[in-house]
């Protein structure tokens, strides 16, 4: 039996290690063509960019793990029941679920891992990446200079380039205004040919070689705005001049993870279940006060009228007694203020609500921290007696049946979210409802699959089609004619 259950979990481990790494990739590289444009073409370091994509492959891990589970199984009962090394097995005594005994507790162990890691390791991976990738998009490109088009993008200067060769990194007809003096305005000009720019070794300063130029300095600048007095400038021809641009400014740096910490995704069921309560407790103290609110503006008193009259008699209020001018002040004086009580029940009656959502976002991400584990345990049960069913390996009809019942799993669980996010059902019911479509499926393929049943034989469709047709055929033989 030891023999049995290392060849069953040698068989599941290839697959299941082949389809995990591959579906990570290809989700991985969806995250790199959405974002390539931000990381493209701005100096960044390939360390930076590895541990970006380091982080956000542990976000897809909650995506990648269930699908990978669900192909890898049935890929290796397909694999044993099409190589009929299931049939000997069951002719041997052995029973479905024995055999898959070896992978129940693997998945189990797997699952019970995979909760951990959703629970301690993907929050801080949400960190971290979300911090990463902000730092990434609102990165300043060094020096993305196009032809003919002034660059602003390093301080106190602007900087215009007409010919640029991307090869041999040479620059033609160049253009810069030195302004590091507001008072001054653009205080100096420098024109030259062609030039070259290249980066210290500690990259806080980019120097540019410039060559066959002229510099124009203005030396002070006027005392009074209208004075005919001109400023003195000086004019400079040079064959070779080296401008040196400190553009540490413009040097990727981490900004601060503090503020991501209170995001939904960077935290673990602790802090989610402790937030949720504050949050509940919150929404609580607006309801009492918004109770105090109404009983001290409007006072309500009871009829005093005795109720044993029966008689309907002409009511004459106290308004009726009024001058008309003071009568219309008093309707006006009370429009306002039920006009203003309504608008501020109004909005706290909406903020209440964007609360109560809220509060239902941090319950959302609370349980799917724990459907993941059971999704990973439901997905093997669909696979498992599904390949022993279809009798098919490989990445032909597996992929086909694993991409029907995933989109069943993540269309539920986009759509239970949704209705959370509505008010429509509680948190616990709509991050359980995928389980709840999976926990049939996996029974009924489990129940066929150990009873040898030929749900996707088409030959048995075929025969119990041609048994039809011929009791068919009898009866109408049997059939009493009318003369």
């Amino acid at each position: 039996m030891k023999k049995l259950s290392k060849l069953i979990i040698k068989s599941f481990l290839g697959p299941f290690a082949l389809t995990f790494v591959l579906i990570l990739f290809i989700l991985l590289m969806q995250f790199v063509w959405k974002y390539l444009d931000d990381l493209m073409g701005k100096g960044l370091e390939w360390t930076i960019i590895a541990e970006l994509l380091i982080f956000q492959s542990t976000n897809l891990v909650a995506l990648a793990l269930p699908l990978s589970i669900l192909l890898s199984s049935i890929m290796t009962f397909g694999n044993l029941a099409e190589n009929y090394e299931l049939v000997a097995l069951k002719s041997s005594g052995l029973s479905l679920l024995r055999i898959m005994r070896p992978l129940i507790v693997l998945i189990i162990v797997i699952a019970i891992g995979a909760f951990f890691f959703s629970n301690r390791v993907t929050p801080y991976a949400n960190l971290k990446s979300k911090s990463l990738l902000h730092d990434i998009v609102y990165h300043k490109p060094l020096m993305d200079v196009k032809e003919g088009v002034f660059y602003n993008g390093m301080a106190g200067f602007s900087i215009r380039i007409n010919q640029k060769n991307e090869k041999t990194g040479e620059l033609g007809d160049i253009l810069i205004y030195d302004h590091r003096l507001p008072e001054m305005g653009n205080a100096r000009v420098i024109r030259a040919k062609k030039g070259k720019m290249r980066k210290t070794i500690s990259g806080r300063y980019l120097i540019m070689d410039l060559y066959d130029g002229i510099s124009y300095d203005e030396q002070s600048a006027p005392t009074q705005k209208n004075s005919p007095k001109s400023s003195p400038h000086l004019t400079t021809t040079f064959d070779q001049m080296e401008l040196r641009i400190d553009v540490s400014s413009l040097q990727f740096q981490e900004s601060d993870e503090e503020k991501w910490t209170n995001n939904i995704p960077m935290q673990d069921m602790s802090q989610l279940s402790t937030t949720a309560d504050s949050l509940k407790a919150q929404v609580q103290r607006r309801a009492d006060n918004l109770v105090k609110y109404t009983t001290k503006a409007y006072h309500l008193t009871r009829d005093s009228l005795d109720g044993t009259i029966q008689e309907r008699v002409p009511i004459v209020t106290y308004l009726d007694s009024l001058p008309l001018e003071t009568a219309l002040r008093a309707h006006r004086i009370a429009y306002n203020m039920a006009n203003n009580s309504s608008s501020y029940l109004q909005t706290a009656h909406n903020d209440m609500k964007n609360r109560k959502v809220y509060i239902n976002k941090h319950w959302n991400e609370w349980h799917r921290k724990l459907t993941l584990s059971l999704a990973c345990v439901l997905l093997f049960f669909i696979g498992g007696p599904l390949g022993a069913i279809i009798k098919k390996g490989g990445l032909g009809m597996p992929v086909v049946f694993s991409i029907v019942f995933f989109l069943i799993f993540h269309i539920t669980s986009i759509s239970g979210e949704k209705m959370v996010n509505s008010g429509s059902l509680e948190p616990y019911q709509g991050m359980w409802l995928s389980s709840l479509v999976l926990l049939p499926f996996a029974l009924f393929l489990t129940y066929k699959a150990a009873n040898d049943s030929q749900l996707f034989d088409s030959s048995a469709y075929g025969k119990w089609f041609s048994k039809f047709k011929r009791g068919k055929k009898g009866l109408d033989e049997d059939s009493p004619t009318v003369s």
